[in-house]
Order: C-alpha cells, then sequence, then structure tokens
C-alpha cells in the first residue's frame, strides 16, 4: 500500500518518533475494525517506517479496548516486514532497575479478555510459538545498543496482565516466585498476532517501577510511570533509530513463513467470506 518497510509502536509516554522526514498521516481501514490511531509514515535513516500510538494519541485506550488484530492488520496492509514495539513494564527482579532496557523472550499470558488471533469462522490455524519473539530482530537492537554505548539486557519473561489496575502484591510476589522477569499489559497479543502475519516482532522493554512486591521502593503509581518514561523517551528513540539503521534491507527469516505449515482447514471447507478477510493473511498460501 506505501511500501513500508518497518513499524514501530509506541506505548506509554512514547507517542512520536522525532526525525521524521516526507511524514504522511495515513488511516487504515480493516476487516477487523480501527487501529489505535492513525500510522504517521515517513523516512527515517533512509528507511521508510509507520508509527503507531498503541493507546491512541492522548492515551485514550486501556490495554484491554486495543484493537491488537486492527493494529497488526494495519501494519501488514502498509507492506510492514518487521515491527519494533516499545513497552513500559514493571520489574520482579531485584537486577531489572527502574530506567533498565530489557528485551524479553518470553511471554506468559494472564490476560482474560483478549483477542489473540486472526483466525476463526471458519479457517484454523496453529502457529509456532515456542520462540514467540523474532531472534534475529533481538540481535539487530542488541547490536544497536552497542553501537551507541547503551546497555541493554537480553531474554527473561514478560507477564501479560489484563490490568487496567496494577499487581495486588500476591500476584507480584507468585510471578516472582515462578522466576518471571518483567510485567505489562500489551504485548503478548502484539507478538501472537505479528507471527500469524508473518511479521517479525521484537520487544523493547523500558523498566518503569518494581511492581509492588519491592519493600524498599514505593508501590507503582502513574505518576511515577510517567517520570521514568519521560526520561527514558529518549534513549528509545535513540535505540529505535539505530536499530532502523542496522536492519537489512532484505533479510529471510522463519518468521516470514510462519504459516507456510500452520494451516489445518481443507481448502475446500474454508468459507469464501473467510477467505476474503483474511486474504491479506493467507493469500499466499490459499490463491
Amino acid at each position: 500500500m506505501h511500501d513500508v518497510e518497518i513499524g514501530i509502536i509506541g506505548g506509554s509516554g512514547l507517542y512520536e518518533i522525532a526525525g521524521l522526514e516526507d511524514v504522511k498521516e495515513v488511516s487504515v481501514e480493516t476487516p477487523f475494525g480501527d487501529p489505535s490511531d492513525a500510522y504517521i509514515v515517513g523516512m527515517l535513516e533512509g528507511r521508510r517506517v509507520a508509527f503507531l500510538a498503541r493507546h491512541g494519541r492522548g492515551h485514550r485506550l486501556m490495554p484491554t479496548e486495543l484493537n491488537f488484530r486492527a493494529n497488526i492488520y494495519g501494519f501488514k496492509k502498509l507492506g510492514v516486514r518487521s515491527i519494533l514495539s516499545a513497552s513500559a513494564v514493571g520489574s520482579l527482579r531485584e537486577d531489572h532497575k527502574p530506567m533498565d532496557f530489557v528485551l524479553p523472550d518470553q511471554f506468559l499470558d494472564r490476560t482474560r479478555q483478549r483477542v489473540s488471533t486472526f483466525f476463526g469462522e471458519g479457517l484454523v490455524a496453529h502457529i509456532s510459538f515456542a520462540d514467540p519473539v523474532c531472534s534475529r530482530l533481538g540481535d539487530i537492537v542488541e547490536k544497536a545498543a552497542a553501537a551507541i554505548d547503551f546497555p541493554v539486557k537480553r531474554g527473561g519473561t514478560y507477564v501479560c496482565m489484563e490490568g487496567p489496575a496494577f499487581s495486588t502484591r500476591a500476584e507480584s510476589n507468585l510471578y516472582r516466585s515462578w522466576g518471571m522477569d518483567l510485567i505489562g499489559m500489551t504485548n503478548l497479543q502484539e507478538a501472537k498476532l505479528a507471527r500469524e502475519a508473518e511479521i517479525c516482532y521484537v520487544t523493547i522493554a523500558m523498566v518503569t517501577d518494581y511492581d509492588c512486591w519491592h519493600e524498599e521502593h514505593d508501590d507503582v503509581t502513574v505518576e511515577m510511570l510517567i517520570g521514568y518514561l519521560q526520561k527514558n523517551s529518549e534513549n528509545a528513540k535513540r535505540l529505535i533509530r539505530e536499530s532502523i539503521r542496522l536492519l537489512p534491507t532484505e533479510a529471510e527469516c522463519s518468521c516470514q513463513s510462519a504459516l507456510q505449515s500452520a494451516l489445518i482447514t481443507d481448502r475446500k471447507a474454508i468459507p469464501a467470506s473467510t477467505l476474503t478477510k483474511l486474504n491479506l493473511i493467507v493469500g499466499k498460501y490459499l490463491n
């Protein structure tokens, strides 16, 4: 549609990307409804990118209200092959301190009210999700961090909770006893839908607080979260820009053929309306 290569999702505190050139605001229609906002499309480090404010400009949408399917489908429709997703998180470990950046490589789903798949309505697919983020993209972000001499930690598990309230102490301590690293409210659905859409995806997690488990630190508040995010947003933008500069223009990745052995429904049994609705996602395998 617009030959966009790279998608950027900005979470709490990251509502824009400075330095974009040739900027256009693009509204994308999807079979799943409206995305969180218009996509801001432009050139960054010589690459065409699309930025989406996850919660909408002005932070209007709760995590549970996000139309994850429309957001990811919109990126797919624009031509995006890689998504860098910046997200505020709480820390469940002493050594992940506020202001730290972490690249988690696993997710644990504790949500209850979310749709996490494009499929259904007569078409079933079972993607492989053992490794839910793109390791190739993670390598690039890690190299970008080293290039700008900015420390990031690689690995760990992100607990995705429903929200919008923060954790109880019992929940926070339970997740710690399970060996979890980070807690947030949005990235599991993004990762799962990106994999179904055959888009490479990585989470850049910005630690803002110690959730509520740490006796020597105040319980998390919105004021605390925003304060750390404002300090961290410039670092996030630097890291994203350098990652985009290092991202190869052409790279084969298993993420980009995730549906090749995932579609299980007999072609003749799939309703025509479903084929039409999901043609952008499955067309190359079923047409």
